[in-house]
């Protein structure tokens, strides 16, 4: 029996692999790299052999503000008491009572929202009072294409000013 991990070839295996191809391009921003393929669709160029790749890759996480026992808990009320408005709806379909299970729901909600947010933010004692957002982001992105038809692809792109 083979080591499937010895074989260099695992493309048929579904694993990853990395992208082959000339660079034809390359780009600041990923939209500026969407454009010159699209371009080059336009172009009636065959995009099938080609591909964006983002080199230099980042995770960046941008902090979006200051979390409070106060901005924790009324994120918690509001998510909570959204949610328990549509499962009150969603129940006071089934009922005669409309405003009974909305109110039960909302308050249900709230309460399961409040502890919901608060336990995790007490359970970091402190030691990450931010708000942020993550991202993966390249420092360029490279357009690569098939050998057979890269001088061509270069050649359409360096009429295209971006």
């Amino acid at each position: 029996m083979t080591n499937p991990m010895a074989n260099p070839n695992r493309a048929g295996m579904g694993l990853p692999t990395p992208p082959s191809g000339w660079p034809v391009g390359s780009y600041g921003t990923y939209a500026e790299a969407q454009r010159a393929v699209d371009y080059l669709s336009d172009s009636q160029f065959p995009v099938q052999n080609v591909t964006i790749v983002g080199v230099n890759l980042m995770q960046v996480e941008r902090v979006t503000g200051r979390l409070t026992w106060g901005k924790v808990v009324g994120a918690g009320v509001a998510s909570g008491a959204w949610l328990g408005l549509f499962l009150g709806l969603l129940l006071g379909l089934f009922t005669t009572n409309l405003l009974g299970p909305v109110v039960m729901g909302i308050v249900a909600g709230t309460i399961f929202g409040v502890i919901s947010t608060a336990i995790p933010y007490a359970a970091t004692k402190g030691t990450r009072d931010f708000a942020s957002t993550m991202q993966l982001v390249a420092g360029r992105y490279d357009v690569l294409c098939d050998p057979t038809v890269a001088e061509q692809a270069r050649d359409m792109l360096a009429k295209l000013a971006i």
